[in-house]
């Protein structure tokens, strides 16, 4: 039975390649957009205009930078907006909107959140960083951390397979030349001399400047800081000081303290005997240890072998003549006992001739 207007629907088969296709363009267009978002992340994490810093987020190591930062960081590096294809035109906000949804970000805040006593605010850069429950980006006093393992360059993978061979070496010191032992040496004491030296002076400049002007003045501010990158070890100059400025009655107080301590030391410092000796002392083990060698140790196997051997040799000797000792004795001994049995007979043959004779 026809339907009216005799209209007959037909059914229409959709291309299976067509939807394929669809679906792959839209896979594609997706995967590429996270690809893009991935490469700026890299980008601007390696870039150097990016101000970061280390901090401790639930027991693990992270590098994090500020909002403000990132902010002005993509307006003033607007080419690295052209790795995003498409999405260049976006806001940075919008950036690390989309980089957080991406988990290429985690937005942290500071765990200590109270002002500490002594200081005027809180701390630019905490070192300490916890989670924060709203994943949205914000400029204001607000950290987000990279979420994603950065790509290790080639000289720190050439570096890993160094240090295996570097703790050999090490192992191996003893066995060295002459001459290497000494080079090794008096690098190493030059090293040590050097960075003790750097921290004294150190030590010495900022207790001078707190005690005469209350300024907290550090040169090389980050060289005993563990999270301090490579760049950051070496600066040089100080911080500015965002502390109180200290009482005079501490000022004086530990200025005493260190006079009173420079005295003692220098009563109870020992004479020039006694670090002679010291000095003699310490030589002859830095001696001993250079002047050590595989054939000095060889050689001293073999003379100890030799003395066992000798000795040995030496004792078995003194029990051989001990045992013909011994048996020499037990000889006399056994004649002597014959001697006495045989006159006993003969006193006995005697005895009985005489009373014969008397019957």
């Amino acid at each position: 039975m026809k339907k009216p207007g005799g209209a007959e629907k037909k059914k229409v088969r959709r291309s299976p390649g067509v939807a394929s296709n669809g679906s792959n363009s839209t896979t594609s267009t997706k995967q590429g957009a996270k690809d893009v978002f991935q490469l700026f992340a890299e980008k601007a994490r390696d870039h150097k205009g990016l101000v970061s810093r280390w901090a401790v987020l639930q027991e693990t190591r992270v590098e994090y930078f500020r909002g403000k930062d990132f902010v002005t960081f993509v307006r003033n590096h607007s080419e690295l907006k052209d790795i995003l294809e498409s999405d260049k035109g976006l806001e940075p906000e919008d950036i690390a909107n989309t980089l957080l949804q991406k988990n290429l970000l985690v937005r942290c805040d500071r765990v200590v959140k109270i002002v500490r006593p002594g200081k005027k605010k809180l701390s630019s850069w905490p070192a300490h960083l916890e989670i924060y429950h709203d994943q949205v980006f914000s400029e204001n006093d607000a950290f987000y951390a990279w979420a994603f393992v950065k790509r290790r360059p080639l000289w720190q993978t050439l570096l890993s397979f160094f240090w295996p061979v570097l703790t050999l070496a090490i192992c191996l010191f003893p066995v060295y030349p002459h001459w290497a032992k000494l080079l090794i040496l008096y690098t190493c004491a030059g090293l040590l001399l050097l960075i003790l030296s750097l921290l004294f002076i150190r030590a010495l400049i900022f207790g001078a400047i707190w005690v005469l002007f209350g300024k907290r003045v550090w040169f090389f501010p980050n060289i005993l800081a563990e999270e301090a990158t490579l760049q950051d070890l070496f600066q040089v100059w100080p911080q500015k000081d965002e502390a109180e400025r200290p009482k005079w009655t501490a000022r004086l107080f530990y200025a005493i303290v260190a006079v009173v301590v420079i005295l003692l030391l220098r009563h109870h410092a020992p004479d020039e005997a006694a670090r002679a000796r010291y000095q003699k002392r310490v030589s002859n083990i830095i001696d001993d240890v250079l002047e050590w060698s595989p054939r000095q140790a060889l050689s001293g196997m073999m003379d100890t072998v030799v003395n066992v051997t000798n000795s040995n040799d030496n004792a078995t000797d003194d029990s051989k003549t001990g045992s013909e000792k011994v048996s020499f004795t037990d000889d006399l001994d056994e004649e002597t006992d014959l001697k006495e049995e045989s006159e006993d007979v003969i006193g006995n043959l005697e005895d009985s001739d005489h009373q014969q004779r008397d019957l």
